[in-house]
């Protein structure tokens, strides 16, 4: 692990097995393995029905209490992570976790066009009735991603820390020029709030979850909708918006600089943690996001 991505607190099996084993006998009965690791929680697999998600930063510990909370409040078309056992902090570890049903399915990374294409109408049913969602006590932005006076700015320093591994065409510096411009954003609906291609989980070209919500808040709708920018192909995007209904052009401009954004970074981090897969895919993202 990199310096850029180290975690303040390694959860390895040996300690996660003794959180869930302590506070939520007699589990594990059969098994425990690591399922994932990423920026700000390890995820482990127990009993191959239930995952347990550990912060590993303490900046995420408010949102995972936001987690717990507030993502059983969701009524959505598409399966999201429901905590069951929530796990209180102790003298082995000093945050809280929890652990919600399993959710089958892959990341949706390697897809064809057919296999986006497929997922296109079921996106944006999801999106749909998730930005029509009321969920209170939601902070509004707090990443400050609709926020263009900050995001442009971030998007050329990620763009720029990957040169090696993509050159963006001169519609990139036009894109971001136009969303310099943009006005403050005034529309807040319930969002995601990262919302990428490790977060789809899929059986088959179905959309079986969706998952990591540590950054569910009130914000500019675009946050969610850079999927329709660096997710499906532009074939696909016209099936999309029929489903989703209109959005003005400043929430897809909006989306198109997070499209670049988010996939920067992904491919910073796959390529620095050695994640070809993820590194593959979000550079074939920021191929798609500005076709």
């Amino acid at each position: 692990m990199t310096a850029q991505w180290a975690a303040e607190v390694h959860v390895d099996e040996t300690l996660a097995r003794e959180l869930v084993s302590s506070q939520f006998p007699p589990l594990p009965e059969r098994s425990l393995r690591l399922l994932s690791e990423g920026w700000d929680y390890a995820v482990f697999l127990v009993d191959e029905t239930l995952v347990f998600r550990f912060p590993r930063r303490a900046v995420v510990v408010p949102a995972t209490v936001r987690e717990i909370e507030l993502l059983p409040l969701l009524e959505l078309p598409v399966p999201v992570p429901r905590p069951m056992y929530v796990g209180a902090p102790g003298d082995g570890f000093a945050w809280p976790f929890y652990g919600a049903p399993y959710i089958p399915g892959d990341e949706a990374v390697g897809l064809d066009d057919a296999a986006r294409t497929q997922l296109a109408r079921p996106l944006a049913r999801f999106l749909r009735s998730l930005h029509g969602s009321e969920v209170p006590g939601l902070p509004v932005d707090p990443q400050r991603r609709s926020d263009m006076e900050v995001r442009v700015p971030r998007t050329r320093q990620a763009l720029l820390a990957i040169a090696d591994l993509w050159k963006p065409p001169p519609i990139v510096d036009e894109l971001l020029s136009a969303a310099s411009a943009l006005p403050p954003a005034e529309l807040a609906v319930v969002v995601h709030g990262d919302l990428h291609f490790r977060q789809l989980l899929h059986v088959e070209g179905e959309l079986t979850g969706v998952i990591d919500w540590v950054d569910l808040c009130r914000a500019d709708r675009g946050q969610d909708l850079q999927l329709l920018w660096s997710f499906l192909p532009p074939g696909a995007r016209a099936a999309f918006l029929d489903e989703y209904g209109d959005v003005a052009d400043h929430s897809l401009l909006r989306a198109r600089v997070l499209a670049l954004n988010l996939n920067a970074i992904l491919a910073r981090w796959g390529r620095d943690e050695g994640v070809a897969a993820v590194e593959a895919e979000a550079i074939a993202s920021l191929s798609r996001a500005v076709e």
